[in-house]
């Protein structure tokens, strides 16, 4: 802060720094800010209980000591009435950068230390299908995704990175817990200048960089397991494959290369095969393979590729092309399934521990995978299938959510108003109006990360900082903390939840296992005030060793994998198992889940925004600045465009059978005839509140995206595809009312 006004500047030693950080100005007093507890009119008028009202009641201003006890009373009577396990914990996704302060962690040990527990979520929407699957198939999820190819390596060894849905920079600018140093362009350039080829196969020519100077592949969305199929026929049939490699280290091969031959089903998955699903000609498949084998090939597989339905095949399916080449657990080779998805990948494990906050111990068992709260909250009862069970959706009362926010991450948002509709009690921790907080009972006002006092790091990144709080907190805005420590009081349980310690003696006590651990290694181990003291300190960091992937290469009988066989699973017996006829034992081309038609004739891809993190500071200055006329911006190729009678600049309506929303458009060549892309994040700002299917007048693609499981073993998020219409829009254009304030009455 200097005379007033927040001043952001970017870590001296990044390379390539992240501009996100520049939406912290302007969100640091904005109008959606909320600056005080909220209490939702038709809860206080008619208590507990499902309400259609919620998204569209005003709110009555309380004071903190008179909604933390009403609060306290409905946790009571859920808790002690109902038991745990009609409480659901939903916070999920990104929250504050610190190790204290990360809201997912408070709420989740105030709900067990508390309430005893309460019903969690698993997995993650951006890796929903894979975080199930790889264990099945590789092994440890951390040993593919974090242990497995660096970005150093990449730049000295690759030869060809083959790359499925890209690494775009936008997805590796950020990191849980901050990332000093952005490597990710470097990597990509210093690869590219020594002679890597990089080759990009998405519908989108900017999932690379310019300095990986990559051939783009313009492949139709949700082909690629059919590519990467018609890629290993051709090496198989040309004996280009590496058989030593497949018998040593691997399990079912032969089971799978009869269905890749047509020996089960009569299709070879052939070249001429493929190119009519995938739009790319057969010759170029085959020229591929060509070039792939017996080089240094790497192949990467990114998270939107498996956010679809089907979405395990193309990760299972990546996995057996690696290994047809015979490079997986090589230096700069093999298979990096998400490489360039998030910050965390590609770089060293520290080598000592991270300040982490105890969450305490859950005794509620059940659970749900985290894109299926929807289902959860219309169904309760009802079974369904997950990793080979059949489970049943329970019976939610109470929804507490802390960090996340739903009304970005989640599908059919309509449906998502229907599910929230059917709850007791909906409470929300947060710090500005979102589409979430709009629909809670209970809006209870917290800090943003400039307003508090943490520590930031990751487990990936070496530098660990002291974040001191720059600014005192928004209006009556509380650290998540306190609200927690002062309900805990409510419900009798303060001392365990709060074990006696403020803010600062909490920063301590995580700091000491790391200050510990250094000690352990012969290192200078600061004290703590030394470390608050500081800017930052240097961590240690484990070798860049390939982790267990190239051990178990080296030694496979004596390094096993974490798989039922111990090998890499082109086949498996466990997931053949279960039955399901959506994800059989082996990969498979399930046939085009995206199919355009008369009535919505385009694929739309719903992927990251570059100008902030998922919706994070929406309202912040450099998300803003992006926006045209106020709306977020999508795109279209030109020719697509001028058959329907829009130009650049237009605002369009994007619209099928589950709901509409406005854009503004931007007309390019690097984008696949009929695809549209409209990134995520816009927040949700239905016209209408009282329609069915009110009309986003904002930008927000999941009011259009489809809310099921990828399939029945993973129940992922299927939020990157759907099909759409779209026209201009020629009428009066609604306001954007996604930040201001709701109603506020009088008690």
């Amino acid at each position: 802060m200097k005379d007033g006004e927040l001043q952001v500047r970017s870590h001296p030693g990044d390379p390539d720094p992240n501009e996100v950080i520049q939406n912290f100005p302007a969100a640091l007093r904005h109008r959606a800010r909320i600056a005080g507890p909220m209490v939702r009119r038709g809860w206080l008028e008619n208590g507990p209980g499902p309400d259609d009202r919620r998204g569209r009641d005003d709110y009555v201003p309380m004071s903190w000591t008179a909604v933390l006890d009403l609060l306290g009373k409905e946790l009571l009577r859920v808790r002690d009435g109902f038991g745990p396990g009609a409480i659901f914990g939903g916070s999920y996704g990104w929250a504050s950068a610190g190790r204290f302060h990360h809201a997912q962690s408070q709420i989740h040990r105030f709900l067990n230390v508390a309430c005893g527990g309460y019903v969690k979520s698993v997995n993650s929407y951006s890796s929903g299908s894979s975080q199930v699957l790889v264990p099945h198939i590789i092994g440890e999820y951390e040993d593919l995704t974090k242990r497995n190819v660096s970005w150093d390596q990449v730049a000295e060894h690759s030869d060809i990175v083959l790359a499925f849905g890209g690494m775009a920079l936008k997805n590796s600018m950020v990191a849980g817990g901050g990332v000093s140093k952005h490597v990710e362009r470097g990597a990509m350039q210093r690869a590219a200048e020594r002679g890597c080829a990089f080759v990009l196969v998405s519908p989108l020519r900017a999932d690379l960089p310019d300095e990986a100077q990559a051939q783009w592949i313009s492949c139709a969305p949700a082909s690629d397991t059919a590519l990467m199929m018609a890629i290993v026929h051709t090496l198989v049939v040309e004996g280009l494959h590496d058989r030593g490699f497949l018998e040593r280290c691997t399990v079912g091969w032969s089971i799978f290369e009869r269905y890749l031959r047509g020996e089960t089903d009569g299709q070879p998955k052939d070249a001429a095969w493929a190119e009519p699903l995938t739009g790319v000609a057969a010759a170029e498949i085959v020229a591929l393979a060509r070039r792939l084998a017996g080089k240094r090939a790497l192949i990467v597989v990114s998270h939107s590729l498996q956010r679809a339905e089907h979405g395990e095949q193309p990760v299972w399916m990546g996995m057996v092309l690696a290994a047809a080449l015979g490079q997986i657990g090589l230096p700069g080779g093999g298979y990096a399934y998400a490489l360039g998805a998030i910050a965390y990948y590609g770089r060293r494990f520290n080598a000592v521990p991270l300040p982490t906050l105890s969450q305490g111990r859950n005794c509620v068992r059940d659970f749900i995978p985290v894109a299926r709260v929807s289902d959860m909250l219309l169904n309760p009862g009802r079974t369904y299938r997950y990793n080979g069970e059949t489970r049943t959706y329970p019976e939610i009362k109470l929804v507490y959510w802390a960090g996340g926010n739903p009304f970005h991450h989640h599908q059919d948002l309509n449906r998502l108003r229907k599910a929230f509709a059917r709850v007791d009690t909906l409470v929300v921790h947060e710090l500005a109006w979102t589409a979430t907080a709009r629909h809670a009972d209970f809006v209870l006002p917290c800090t943003m990360t400039l307003e508090r006092e943490d520590i930031g790091g990751n487990s990936n990144d070496p530098l660990l900082v002291p974040m001191r709080s720059v600014a005192p907190p928004y209006g009556q805005a509380r650290d998540d903390y306190e609200i927690f420590a002062d309900l805990a009081e409510r419900l009798g349980a303060r001392e365990a939840f709060t074990e006696g310690r403020s803010v600062l003696e909490w920063l301590e006590h995580l700091y000491q296992p790391t200050r510990d651990g250094l000690a352990a290694l012969g290192l200078p181990a600061p004290s703590f005030a030394e470390f608050w003291a500081n800017e930052g300190y240097e961590l240690p960091q484990q070798p860049d060793d390939g982790g267990n992937l190239r051990a178990f290469r080296e030694d496979p009988e004596g390094r096993p994998l974490a798989t039922p066989s111990g090998k890499l699973e082109i086949y498996s017996e466990t997931i053949a198992s279960f039955g399901e006829a959506d994800c059989p034992g082996h990969p498979v081309w399930l046939g085009a889940p995206y199919q355009p038609d008369e009535t919505t004739p385009y694929v739309l891809v719903a992927n990251q925004p570059r100008t902030r993190l998922h919706s994070q500071l929406d309202f912040g200055g450099h998300s803003a600045g992006a926006k045209h006329r106020g709306r977020e911006v999508a795109r279209m190729h030109p020719e697509d465009a001028a058959a329907r009678g829009i130009q650049d600049g237009d605002i369009i309506r994007l619209f099928n059978s589950r709901g509409a929303c406005l854009a503004a458009v931007v007309l390019t060549q690097d984008i696949r005839r009929g695809v549209i892309q409209l990134p995520t994040g816009a927040w949700y700002d239905p016209a209408d509140r009282d329609e069915d299917k009110p009309l986003c007048v904002h930008g927000n693609p999941n009011v259009l995206t489809r809310d099921i499981g990828t399939s029945a073993l993973a129940q992922g998020c299927t939020g990157q595809l759907t099909t759409v219409q779209v026209e201009r829009f020629d009428g009066n254009l609604p306001p954007i009312q996604a930040y201001d304030p709701p109603v506020a009455g009088a008690t």
